[in-house]
């Protein structure tokens, strides 16, 4: 079983932001892995989702948000210091500077700007450091294995002879991922070994089997079918479907594509039709189409609530009050107290002197929906947080706020 870091490392950027990677017929979630099965439907407070939909309903439910749950993992994994980590949970809830620095206890309200141009500074150091590595990929010849080796990355070889591939599986990844025809561009090539295999093997069919090809006629072969070529060319050497010399001078097809070019000829004199299992699958797909159409009516999205809460010490009735778009997603304050990571460093460290059992986490109140088109509900709930911070006044002995004459600056 993959550690959750494991399946962060094996996932793009792009489904690291979504939540979850696509492994047809499954969808992954990329925080702990929970799969769901495409074709399977899934019941939820009475409302039934399909798969796709159900693993948002998942992230949702279990994690808060992918926000949150990055947002929770080791400083050594994000690179962000406590102070970085709260600030930006502030920031992703919509607040105002002086709204941060209140909810903080930190600096004042232009200390907190100052925090927003660091954060900026970072996202596009960030950006310049992953262009960098990416112009690397195509440079590095000594790049460490784990790293340029995707098919041996977790600490074990996949053995291309255990994949079980018919005839059928063959046409319908084909047909996925080479939707102009295979002598096209792929689309994609984030999928599950199985299919790389299968589209590796029909990339190779583009090479001559007694041509030797220098790296840049690989590269400018490779060029026409896929964006990342780099990426695509060591998949093949990893793969045995090309070989090379040590220093990179000469590429071949290696033995197990000649192989998979032998098996192709006898499949063509044996015709291509497909088999009746295959037809069948197909026929019944089709005829569930309107059920899932059905259902996917049925699946609405899950409602969320904005409102304002407070986490109450019952021993010393000091309180520590935010608020947020999704009041679902307040258990998450629950989960980082008991991990010793909270935000609010005075509620932290009560929260370890008194014990769980001391607190109580409860809704103060639920911002009211409005159909007004000019309704803003960031503001409403600023406002609404405000109302609160007024009536109880959370600082000093009475809560977990800093001094209030210095969160009013």
């Amino acid at each position: 079983m993959k550690s959750s870091e494991s399946w962060l490392q094996t996932a793009s950027l792009e489904e690291i932001k979504r939540g979850y990677m696509e492994e047809d017929p499954a969808y992954v979630c990329v925080c702990c892995g929970y799969r769901t099965e495409a074709g399977i439907i899934y019941p939820e407070e009475g409302v039934l989702y399909e798969a796709a939909r159900y693993m948002r309903v998942h992230i949702e439910k279990v994690h808060g948000s992918v926000f949150e749950y990055l947002l929770e993992l080791d400083k050594s994994v994000t690179g962000l210091s406590d102070v970085q980590r709260g600030l930006l949970a502030q920031f992703y809830e919509g607040k105002k500077d002086a709204e941060v620095q209140k909810a903080l206890g930190i600096g004042s309200a232009s200390t907190i700007r100052n925090h927003r141009f660091v954060l900026k500074e970072k996202e596009r150091q960030a950006k310049i450091f992953l262009a960098l590595m990416e112009l690397l990929k195509s440079k590095d010849t000594q790049a460490p294995a784990e790293w340029v080796s995707p098919v041996t990355r977790h600490g074990h070889t996949i053995h291309c002879d255990s994949f079980d591939i018919t005839e059928e599986d063959r046409e319908k990844v084909l047909n996925k991922y080479f939707p102009e025809g295979t002598d096209g561009p792929l689309t994609t090539f984030h999928m599950q070994q199985k299919h790389k295999y299968i589209v590796l093997t029909e990339i190779a069919k583009r090479f001559d089997i007694e041509r030797k090809y220098s790296e840049k006629q690989v590269n400018e072969l490779l060029k026409k079918v896929y964006d990342d070529y780099v990426e695509i060319r060591r998949y093949l050497i990893d793969y045995g479907l090309l070989e090379r010399e040590p220093d990179g001078s000469q590429y071949w097809l290696g033995n197990r594509a000649e192989q998979h070019s032998a098996e192709d000829r006898t499949r063509g004199r044996k015709g291509t039709k497909k088999d009746l299992k295959a037809e069948k699958e197909e026929k019944g797909e089709q005829e569930n189409m309107n059920r899932r159409k059905e259902l996917q009516e049925q699946a609405k999205d899950v409602k969320t609530e904005a409102g304002v809460y407070q986490i109450r010490n019952e021993r010393n009735g000091k309180v520590y009050i935010d608020s947020t778009l999704n009041l679902k997603t307040i258990n998450g304050q629950r989960f980082m107290l008991q991990m010793g990571s909270h935000l609010n460093r005075r509620l932290q460290a009560e929260w370890n002197e008194y014990g769980e059992n001391a607190f109580v986490i409860e809704v103060l109140e639920t911002l009211k929906q409005d159909d007004n088109p000019y309704y803003d509900s960031k503001d409403a709930l600023a406002k609404c947080l405000n109302r609160w911070f007024e009536q109880l006044e959370p600082y000093g002995d009475q809560g977990y706020h800093g001094d209030k004459k210095q969160s009013a600056e």
